[in-house]
């Protein structure tokens, strides 16, 4: 099976996922709302992620322009924003675009543009820089270096990604996972590490911080094409 393929298999589980079975969640979780003691955790760890890809940037991106690439509710989408960014947010999920819309301030409304749809297409446009956070994690080595390298060519200075890393409780996690019928389960997070990904690319692909919250583990890589 090829690349392509493989990578659109994947895509409309995850599209599944969040626009039907758990926009609820996600709203929930990446607002202020109330959350159970384990998404608490989720929540914390995916604050602290964002701050590490945000530290990659530049304070004022005043003139650059910036793809949000997995935007699901905006909260990186409103940061970039707020710094001066012209933001392109991109999410599969239609429902998450428009929570991230109506979430957005009145002033940064203008500098970002919504686009419910695959985050590699080209026709999102060229860009100084991309962020993808935690949108690349249920894909395998050929689906997010191929994407990688698709979104590094159409990128001037820097991809800031995230990946799951190859720990010993996310292997057992993973493990555990595929005993189960796909219908009955979200789409699982593929655990791998930088140097095995790095062997499919060209350019540099380097760890920034791994993040270890809880139930929510994940690490930052920023790809320099």
């Amino acid at each position: 099976m090829n690349e392509l393929a493989t990578y659109g298999r994947t895509r409309d589980r995850v599209e599944d996922y969040f626009d039907r079975t758990a926009t609820r969640t996600w709203e929930a979780l990446t607002s202020d709302a109330p959350v159970s003691k384990i998404r608490q955790t989720v929540r914390e760890g995916r604050d602290r992620m964002r701050a590490v890809m945000l530290s990659r940037l530049p304070d004022d991106l005043s003139g650059a322009r910036v793809l949000d690439a997995g935007c699901g509710a905006g909260q990186m989408t409103a940061e970039l924003a707020a710094r001066g960014a012209s933001v392109m947010a991109c999410d599969i999920s239609p429902r998450l675009i428009e929570i991230a819309e109506a979430r957005l301030s009145d002033a940064d409304k203008p500098r970002v543009t919504f686009r419910a749809g695959d985050m590699l297409s080209p026709d999102l446009g060229r860009f100084d820089y991309v962020v993808a956070m935690d949108s690349l994690i249920y894909y395998s080595v050929p689906d997010i270096t191929g994407a990688l390298s698709r979104l590094g060519a159409r990128t001037d200075q820097s991809v800031v990604c995230t990946v799951a890393p190859r720990t010993p409780f996310l292997m057992t996690f993973w493990g555990m996972g595929k005993l189960f019928p796909r219908s009955d389960r979200s789409p699982t997070m593929v655990p791998h590490a930088r140097e095995k990904l790095s062997k499919h690319l060209d350019g540099d692909l380097s760890t920034i911080e791994r993040v270890s919250r809880g139930f929510y583990i994940s690490e930052c890589l920023e790809y320099r094409p």
